[in-house]
């Protein structure tokens, strides 16, 4: 079966001395390894501003915590998303607001989004899903209009970009998930990318319970609520060595989503996603919209390739009872979407074999 997705990891010969070089230093919690990998994420994105995290799911938290986001406030966000993206609005107290999608892509649609907005939104989070970046110019002038700041959700999207910018450089605050089968990964991890300094270094409190790495214990004086959320020696060396390939494992991502862009074309019953001008996606899910869709995943499935649509739209979770309401978009995009391999690990022979396989129909 060829699977939709897989966890890379790089040769044994590479990774286990650094390994362990680090496991056996003397010191495995947050050092210099930690400010290495931030160090070399800021060059790989772009963005001077990196913090690296225990998962993607802190990052957001922080995130929303310097957007201040609280108790009874409202965030505008999509159902379609892992459901990490909205289980930590709701950990703030937030209400969420569903905005519904754009049908060309599957993205947070900017036209509904702007219809949601009230006096109680707070924040407004955003998500590449599958990899495609949302329609960033549109949402940074929401942001300028309303003064309402936008969080983007690049789990999805790490080493995609827009109008030449990687993903991390658009927004106020963008994060970035380091689990274990995402482009990139840490094991467990994440990043948050900030433009402003002095909430770069909010968030380095934030992220240790409160307490300065740049002072002792004795001269702290805890005056923000902070959290367990740093990566450690042990999480950053994997991620040291996986950036090292980076441009290898996204490129191979990004090689085979074009070849399907062109491949996948005039199909009967198949519809490719748009893009929007400038961006260019990392393609972490290839998806495609089809016809009879449990028909299309089971003939896939026949012929050794793994087809689904991942994830459940968070709006049907008992959880987010209280934002129920009406989206139509993604009522028809639910019907239709699906996600093909499309990773590092899909050869030239297999992506040939999987299109072969859906131009024979389903």
């Amino acid at each position: 079966m060829i699977p939709l997705i897989k966890t890379f990891m790089p040769p044994k010969n590479e990774l286990m001395p650094e390994l362990e070089k680090v496991l056996y230093s003397g010191y495995v919690a947050q050092g210099d390894s930690v400010d290495k990998f931030e160090e070399e994420l800021s060059k790989y994105i772009g963005n001077s501003h990196c913090l690296s995290v225990n998962s993607g799911s802190s990052a957001l938290h922080i995130a929303l915590i310097l957007a201040g986001v609280k108790e009874g406030d409202e965030v505008i966000s999509t159902a379609l998303t892992a459901e990490p993206t909205n289980t930590v609005i709701k950990q703030t107290g937030a209400k969420i607001v569903w905005a519904d999608i754009d049908l060309k892509t599957g993205n947070i649609s900017p036209e509904d989004v702007e219809r949601k907005i009230t006096q109680k939104t707070k924040a407004i989070v955003v998500v590449d899903y599958a990899g495609v970046p949302v329609d960033i110019k549109k949402f940074q002038d929401i942001e300028k209009k309303y003064g309402i700041p936008i969080i983007e959700d690049g789990a999805h999207a790490f080493g995609a970009s827009f109008d030449g910018e990687k993903i991390g450089n658009h927004f106020n605050y963008t994060i970035f998930s380091f689990q274990g089968i995402k482009h990139l990964t840490t094991i467990d991890g994440g990043v948050l990318c900030i433009k402003n300094n002095d909430e770069f270094e909010k968030a380095k409190l934030i992220r240790w319970f409160g307490i300065s790495k740049s002072l002792t214990r004795k001269e702290n004086d805890i005056s923000i609520q902070g959290y367990k959320y740093h990566m450690n020696n042990v999480n950053a060396t994997v991620g040291l060595v996986q950036l090292k390939k980076i441009d290898s494992v996204i490129g191979r991502y990004i090689d085979n989503g074009e070849y399907y862009d062109k491949a996948l074309k005039g199909i009967s019953e198949l519809e490719i996603l748009e893009y929007y001008s400038g961006s260019q996606p990392s393609y972490w899910l290839y998806t495609v919209k089809v016809k009879r869709k449990h028909h299309f995943i089971k003939a896939l499935a026949e012929k050794g390739i793994m087809a689904s649509d991942l994830h459940k739209r968070n709006d049907l979770h008992t959880l987010f009872k209280e934002s129920d309401t009406s989206l139509p978009n993604l009522d028809q995009f639910e019907n239709e979407w699906v996600h093909i391999p499309c990773g590092w690990w899909v050869t030239n022979k297999e992506r040939e074999y999987i299109v072969n396989v859906i131009k024979e129909g389903w």
